[in-house]
């Protein structure tokens, strides 16, 4: 399908190197969204977010209303988190989060009246508001980037003076296979993805922005057309259908023609990507002073009876979802996101957060066991971002940190091309993320020591 709708439509627009793997999106993109089912009892994560965690705002015992802060941010790249139900504190809890640890949650006891906080969730007339009314709207929501990054929105629309940004880019490309919410998003509330970039265009002082859509969503491309004709400063641009051609820099690199450099962002070119349900939520936060207290999911794969798109309070267990949908029998693995940059998970008891873009469950799994390199250099040729993967994972394999920071590992966007390529089946993408972790522990050993030393001069 994605091949002749290409070639219906010219030549499309995308990145260096990439792959084509099967999508899978038949099993969901025809299921519209649906409120998923509301929880007895949410647990609010205090780390939901790239950044500083929150700290709780609220005890055992207080009574609290949808969209009350109950976790304040911890600094300027945090983010608030809210109550998504009305209800009773019933304590902090230390739950499993997605990374593995043991983070606080705010558990609440839902009243199951869905009684606002004052004044949320109320047309809010913004005609006036300039760029920092906007960004500080946005910030007291929480909102976060919901593609999966998390990063806390309000920053991204905070560039210094010295790096203006004059393209931004909605993200509405869901490249990632099996995945499909996005997709029913612009299909379902197109309007108010319109006007969440219009508002962005304000925040970041703006006058250019770009939606961008994958070329196997032919229809959504053509809704948001429509809604955006006549429009002097929206419009919409199809891609070639390859992954990851979502990832920010190769977005920004198909449609712009602009390199982010090594260690760079977005801004330093001059751009800022949104994904599409973060904008929704955009203007959710500032026309209708709605917090982020919930998300647009899938929930798919060969493991689930009804695959569906749902709209979920943050805080609900997945458990809940799965429920809803069905877990087949005898399910090998349990996925947070899609099968590309997921994370696999131990356990379902975990909850859904800002970044839950969808829950996917396999009836199989890999054995584990890979072979030795054979240096067929497949990885080398797929990867977006220009480095040998393969001689990153030997150097992870070994332990040579400070060689594969040479190599720069740090550059590397964990998409999972090279794995997925690989025909010695080696974990590449894990022992990148073990270098990586590895580095940040030894930058922060040496910062530690530098302090101590400065403290006794």
């Amino acid at each position: 399908m994605a091949h002749a709708v290409a070639k219906s439509y010219g030549t499309l627009k995308t990145f260096p190197g990439g792959v084509h793997p099967s999508d899978r999106k038949e099993l969901s993109r025809d299921c519209p969204i649906e409120d998923a089912p509301i929880p007895e009892r949410v647990y609010i994560p205090l780390s939901q977010h790239i950044g500083a965690p929150c700290k709780p705002v609220v005890e055992k015992g207080d009574t609290v209303r949808m969209g009350q802060v109950v976790g304040e941010a911890g600094g300027f790249v945090s983010a608030p988190v809210h109550a998504s139900v009305s209800g009773t504190v019933a304590g902090i809890e230390e739950r499993i989060h997605i990374f593995g640890a043991k983070v606080p949650c705010v558990v609440i006891d839902n009243d199951g009246r869905d009684q606002w906080f004052e004044g949320c969730n109320q047309p809010v007339d913004y005609s006036d508001w300039d760029h920092d009314a906007i960004r500080g709207k946005v910030r007291q929501a929480g909102l976060a980037g919901m593609g999966g990054a998390t990063f806390p929105t309000h920053v991204k629309f905070s560039p210094p003076p010295e790096k203006p940004i004059d393209t931004v880019i909605i993200n509405g490309v869901e490249c990632e296979p099996y995945l499909t919410c996005d997709y029913r998003l612009m299909l379902e509330s197109p309007q108010r993805i319109i006007d969440g970039a219009e508002i962005i265009l304000r925040a970041v002082r703006c006058n250019r922005c770009i939606i961008a859509v994958e070329a196997n969503k032919p229809d959504a491309y053509e809704v948001m057309r429509e809604y955006v004709s006549g429009h002097d400063k929206i419009s919409v641009e199809m891609l070639e259908v390859k992954y990851p051609q979502g990832a920010e820099k190769q977005l920004i690199k198909a449609l712009l023609g602009r390199e982010v450099p090594s260690g760079g962002l977005p801004m330093d070119v001059g751009a800022l990507v949104s994904n599409v349900g973060t904008t929704a939520a955009v203007y959710d936060a500032v026309a209708l002073n709605k917090p982020l207290i919930e998300r647009l999911c899938t929930v798919t794969g060969e493991g689930v009876e009804r695959p569906s798109n749902f709209l979920a309070r943050i805080g609900t267990p997945l458990t809940v979802l799965l429920e809803k949908t069905g877990m087949r029998p005898g399910a090998k693995k349990f996925i947070l996101g899609g099968p590309m940059m997921g994370l696999a998970q131990f356990t379902t008891d975990l909850v859904v957060i800002k970044g839950t873009s969808g829950v996917l469950v396999l009836m199989e799994a890999d054995s584990g066991e890979y072979e030795n390199c054979i240096r067929c250099g497949r990885c080398v040729d797929a990867c977006p971002t220009y480095l040998i993967p393969s001689e990153l994972s030997i150097l992870a394999e070994a332990g040579e940190w400070e060689a594969a920071k040479e190599k720069n590992v740090l550059d590397c966007i964990e998409c999972g091309v090279c794995a997925y390529v690989c025909p010695a089946r080696r974990p590449i993408v894990h022992l990148i993320k073990l270098a990586k972790a590895e580095l940040l522990r030894m930058k922060k050993e040496f910062e530690a020591k530098k302090k101590a030393a400065e403290a006794k001069e």
